[in-house]
């Protein structure tokens, strides 16, 4: 079924119920415009199958997934959009960059050929592919391939790339764990630019605590397909002291001498 229903409320609202041989999926969320949601969680909770379920990519068992009043999946009425139809924008770390295509024409292979999604809340979303690659300060690249340039690069280059799509909802699959810390830093500063300036509601999927900490306006903890508040609770408590143990060690390392 291709044509929304209509619901309440801007953002997301949705109940994710998803069951895969014994592993059983139900969770809530919501998540506003302008609002970063990260999801955290040890592998195997459902963190990706919930970002899937979101982009269109897996169909819940159960329970609805709406945005800006619009239902894109109600298994119990038979409403299922497409990825194409339901506006969701999904930056993974893999890049998905046409390999063939220059960083310009990857931008501009994205730019919706129809009305744009969510375009009344992209007040900031410049229409000019050139002045989006600006913005994420690789303009210089436009003409290169991705096989030409970094790996930071070309997350910068693949997020331009979502971005074009104008999306309703903004999906981020682990997006910095191939990235060194300087260009991890750098992108997670972008991203929050996006959350400040363009109104998106974004759900970040991540196993690196410190950037849900850093990122995100709330955190939604997971274990075992469920909600696990104590969990998250566990594992600051373990950050801490994984800190507090390498700072203190960054003392004595800087009296340490090269390695010959």
């Amino acid at each position: 079924m291709n044509a929304p229903a209509r619901t309440e409320g801007p953002g997301l609202a949705a109940r994710i119920v998803k069951t895969r041989g014994r592993f059983a999926l139900d969770v809530e969320l919501a998540c506003a415009p302008g609002e970063l949601l990260a999801l955290v969680g040890p592998s195997g909770s459902g963190k990706t199958t919930i970002l899937r379920c979101l982009a269109g990519l897996e169909a819940p068992g159960g329970g609805r997934i709406a945005v800006d009043g619009a239902v894109w999946d109600e298994p119990g009425r038979k409403i299922r959009l497409t990825p194409q139809a339901r506006g969701a924008g999904l930056l993974t770390q893999d890049y998905a960059l046409f390999p063939h295509m220059t960083v310009l024409q990857n931008v501009v292979f994205a730019l919706p050929s129809g009305p744009k999604t969510g375009t009344a809340r992209h007040g900031g979303l410049p229409d000019d592919p050139m002045a989006l690659l600006a913005i994420m300060g690789i303009e210089s690249l436009a003409r290169k391939k991705p096989r030409d340039i970094s790996g930071g690069e070309r997350q910068r280059a693949a997020l331009c790339q979502t971005l074009a799509r104008r999306p309703a909802l903004l999906l981020l699959d682990e997006p910095f764990s191939a990235l060194d810390v300087e260009n991890r830093m750098g992108l997670r500063e972008r991203i929050m630019d996006i959350k400040r300036t363009w109104n998106i509601p974004i759900v970040h999927v991540t196993h690196d605590l410190a950037d849900a900490l850093v990122m995100a306006d709330r955190i939604v903890s997971l274990k075992n397909g469920r909600r696990d508040d104590a969990w998250l609770e566990r594992q600051k408590a373990l950050l801490a002291a994984e800190q507090a143990s390498l700072f203190g060690g960054l003392g004595h390392a800087a009296h340490a001498r090269p390695a010959a």
